[in-house]
Order: C-alpha cells, then structure tokens, then sequence
C-alpha cells in the first residue's frame, strides 16, 4: 500500500508541473510540429504497457542509452528498483495529465487572456493569475485521473520494477501473486479496496469540477 501510494502520489505531482508548459504549448502553439507531439504525448493510451515497459527497461539497462552513460559516472542502477519504476510511472501516466490540462487551456476565453495582457499582465503574470484559475477544474481532473491510473498500473510496474517487497511491489502486483498462489481471498480483499478507492477518487473528482463549475 505504501509503495503504491508513494509512486502515485509522486508521479501526479511531478507530472503536474512537467505538463503544464507541455499542455499550454499544445493548447497555444500553431506549429506543425503539434500533432507529432501531440502523438508522441499520446503513444502509451494505445501502446501495450508491456512494450513501452520493455523499451523502458532496454534504455535504463547498463547498455542503455539512459542506463550507459549513468553506470560510467557512477549513477545508480534503475531498473528493478524505484526510481526506474517512478521514470516509467511518468512516461505511462504523461497523457492522462497533459490531455486534460490542454484541454482546459483550450477552453479558456482567448480575449480574456489578451485583456490582460493589454491591461500591462506579463505572460508568466496572465498564466498564473488568469489561466490556471480558469483551468483549475480541468487540472484537477488531470491530478486526480493521473494519480488514480498510477494505483492501478500493472504492467509498466511488472516490467521495470519486478516484485522486490517494499520496493516496487505494488497492490497490482500484489493481486497478481495472490491469484497465482491461489489466494482467492486476500486477492479479493485487496482488488476491492481498490475498486472502492478509485470510485471514492472519481466521485469526489466530480464533486469538485462541479462546485468550481457554480462558482465560476
């Protein structure tokens, strides 16, 4: 419980501040190399986890080309461990943060943006004291979907992380050796305080976009 709750709480918060320049750029930019980022942002909603764990875990080995040149000045090793569980965490999690804030950047009025900037507001200035305000139930919802989907990550974890107790085993993992143990019943213990966190997480989610909804 501990090792899941740490990795989604830690993957939502640093995606949180990673997809904000991303998500505003997105919702912003006319370049056209938007819709190759935007794909590349998207990759893993439609890519197996295990084949983006795989080539994960390819780049982070020794050989790697993340893993190589951390082994030759002394870095630590990742995989199997719970940086390189985390490092995966945020590649898989990355859509379900960026989508949604981009999607309430590009809800925002544009002309109230550009008043403030007429009204002598830097951009930096307009982006916090205008834009995130207006976002603010679109990126809760990012948070809250971002944080959600880590608990319940599988294979990404399976790969890059294996089944080390109280380092990269989470409640998934978990289920997945009750079941192959044939422990029907701490498997079903566990899958249904999942399933009861996760609607508690989402109704709660709903409850707050709908109050910033009257309130705005």
């Amino acid at each position: 419980m501990l090792v899941t709750l740490k990795l989604a709480t830690l993957t939502a918060a640093i995606l949180f501040v990673v997809s904000l320049p991303l998500a505003w750029w997105s919702a912003t930019t006319t370049s056209r190399a938007r819709p190759v980022v935007d794909a590349v942002v998207a990759l893993p909603i439609v890519l197996p986890p295990t084949v983006l764990g795989f080539y994960v875990l390819a780049a982070l080995g020794p050989d790697g080309v993340v893993g190589a040149p951390l082994t030759a000045v002394g870095g630590p090793r990742l995989p199997f461990t719970f940086g390189g569980l985390l490092v995966g965490s945020l590649l898989f999690n990355l859509p379900f943060s960026v989508r949604p804030f981009a999607a309430a950047f590009a809800a925002v009025d544009r002309r109230v943006v550009e008043a403030a900037w007429c009204a002598g507001a830097s951009r930096l200035r307009t982006f916090v004291r205008v834009v995130l305000p207006l976002s603010a139930p679109g990126l809760r919802a990012g948070v809250v979907l971002t944080f959600a989907h880590a608990v319940g990550e599988f294979g990404v974890v399976m790969m890059l992380g294996g089944n080390v107790p109280g380092v990269t085993r989470t409640l998934s993992i978990a289920i997945y050796d009750d079941v192959g143990a044939l422990d029907y019943g701490s498997a079903h213990r566990t899958a249904a305080a999942l399933l009861v966190f996760s609607f508690v997480v989402l109704v709660l989610a709903g409850r707050g976009g709908r109050r910033d909804a009257l309130l705005t």
